[in-house]
């Protein structure tokens, strides 16, 4: 579905490009999300698990601030997880006013049989592109995320 804007080439033609972007990414997304939501999880809550997984305890800023979350948001999910008995939290030794988030034994078994099966998953979805495309898309998506913001207009 392109653009009907009427602006000049360049315009029309990162529009059309955004728009692909972003289409692709709501497809690639609702797809994965279903996975997810059969595990009863939702994609913030399986970024904490997998953060935790791989990165081990952390405080809840430090988690908020690798998924690009709000501190509201990631208590809220945090909050979730820990009703589930996925995740403890405890006093930071080191910041009294700071919260380590941890994963219970339940939580980390869960996320260590889960994890595998949703990479299988997203390799099955990125099986449309080669090796190459692979490289080439990421670069391209860091070139993007990394962008410095611009001001207001």
């Amino acid at each position: 579905m392109p653009t009907n804007f009427q602006g000049t080439k360049e315009e029309q033609s990162t529009l059309n490009t955004f728009i692909k972007l972003m289409r692709a990414t709501e497809s690639l997304n609702q797809r994965l999300c279903k996975h997810l939501a059969e595990a009863g999880l939702t994609i913030s809550q399986f970024g904490v698990l997998e953060a935790l997984l791989h990165l081990g305890s952390q405080n809840q800023k430090e988690i908020g601030q690798k998924l690009l979350k709000s501190g509201g948001n990631i208590t809220m999910v945090i909050d979730n997880l820990e009703k589930g008995g996925l995740v403890s939290r405890k006093k930071d030794p080191n910041d009294r006013r700071a919260l380590i988030v941890s994963l219970t034994v339940q939580g980390k078994s869960f996320i260590e049989d889960f994890f595998p099966k949703h990479v299988k998953r997203i390799s099955e979805e990125f099986s449309v592109l080669d090796e190459n495309e692979k490289e080439e898309l990421s670069k391209i998506c860091k070139k993007l995320g990394m962008k410095k913001e611009v001001g207001s207009l």
